[in-house]
């Protein structure tokens, strides 16, 4: 079965309390490549390869069948910060 960008983002919305999260499905539809944009305090203070491994446990599952996967990863500052620069 197909992972779908929905399932990605509720289980980061869920486990991570993100407040904010972007998923992106690139492959066509078949759920094996994702682009997101991950928004959560839990980020905060933490180092990227840090916040990395954190998402990575919270989808391992799903990336058993997902070949690429991509991922920005922001406290709710960076966000914000992100916004205004637009």
């Amino acid at each position: 079965m197909a992972i779908t960008a929905e399932t990605v983002e509720k289980k980061l919305r869920d486990e991570l309390e993100a407040t904010h999260v972007e998923v992106i499905d690139d492959s066509g539809g078949c759920g094996a490549k994702f682009n997101t944009v991950i928004v959560s305090n839990k980020f905060t203070g933490k180092p990227l390869l840090q916040r990395q491994r954190m998402v990575h446990a919270c989808l391992e599952e799903e990336l058993k069948s997902i070949h690429a996967f991509s991922m920005k990863t922001m406290t709710p500052e960076q966000w914000e910060q992100k916004q205004q620069t637009k």
